[in-house]
């Protein structure tokens, strides 16, 4: 049974998500090749995602910033799935990594082109069922969106739709401001616009300068990203008309 079905076409790219349900006798590896082999007779690509799947592969996309990647990594035993690679922008947080026993990966192509290509071969070599933007400060490609829909999960540091784009602290900041807060949220074609998981906040005091006021709120990125990575390896989120529900 077709439960959802779904089509975007950006910049000449043509993209279908489909859900279906289907019996537990259906063989699943052959239902994969088929598809496999429908897409290369049409010259498309295609992808399949199985929920049933009950250890999800995590990768995690970072830069520099270190909170958020930390407090993954010290909670991955409580994490219904495994952190398969660690993919940089640059090498700061590699020994993080190394010193974690989880594979690192730099992805520091300047062309844009060749850095969503080398994302999406990472990405198929470790067979990722989520990815988690961990203060990742690239904008991420439709081409690539389009392979994970509802299953990126990005950590903003305001509390959206307010603040959207870079430097979202000192936007708040500027603009005084009382309350400043995260969002984690799913990523979509849109920067800063997917379906809105958790938010958190905390109250700017008149002594507080922008400094900490980025320090209190990478204590709750890390805690809010955490927090929505979890709910979604457990099967408790779901996203209607952009909307995300807890079961």
């Amino acid at each position: 049974n077709i439960e959802k079905i779904n089509q975007d076409v950006i910049k000449s790219l043509f993209g279908m998500h489909l859900e279906a349900s289907f019996s537990k006798e259906i063989d699943v590896k052959k239902f994969d090749k088929e598809l496999q082999d429908l897409g290369k007779e049409f010259t498309m690509e295609v992808s399949v995602y199985h929920e049933i799947n009950s250890d999800k592969n995590i990768a995690v996309f970072v830069t520099k910033e270190a909170h958020c990647l930390e407090s993954l990594i010290a909670a991955r035993n409580q994490l219904k799935g495994s952190i398969s690679v660690i993919v940089g922008t640059e090498k700061t947080l590699e020994p993080m990594a190394r010193k974690a026993g989880i594979p690192f990966v730099l992805v520091d192509d300047k062309d844009q082109q060749k850095a969503e290509d080398h994302l999406i071969e990472v990405s198929r070599k470790y067979d990722i069922d989520l990815v988690v933007l961990a203060r990742y400060m690239r904008i991420m490609n439709p081409n690539f969106v389009w392979r994970y829909p509802h299953r990126i999960i990005n950590i903003h540091p305001s509390l959206l739709p307010a603040f959207p784009g870079a430097s979202a602290y000192a936007q708040a900041f500027e603009r005084g401001a009382k309350i400043v807060g995260v969002t984690a949220h799913y990523v979509t074609e849109e920067l800063d616009q997917g379906p809105i998981i958790f938010q958190d906040s905390f109250n700017v005091d008149s002594s507080d300068t922008l400094d900490t006021i980025k320090k209190k709120g990478q204590k709750l990125e890390a805690a809010t990203l955490l927090k929505a990575v979890k709910m979604h390896l457990e099967g408790k989120l779901e996203v209607s008309w952009r909307k995300v529900y807890t079961k």
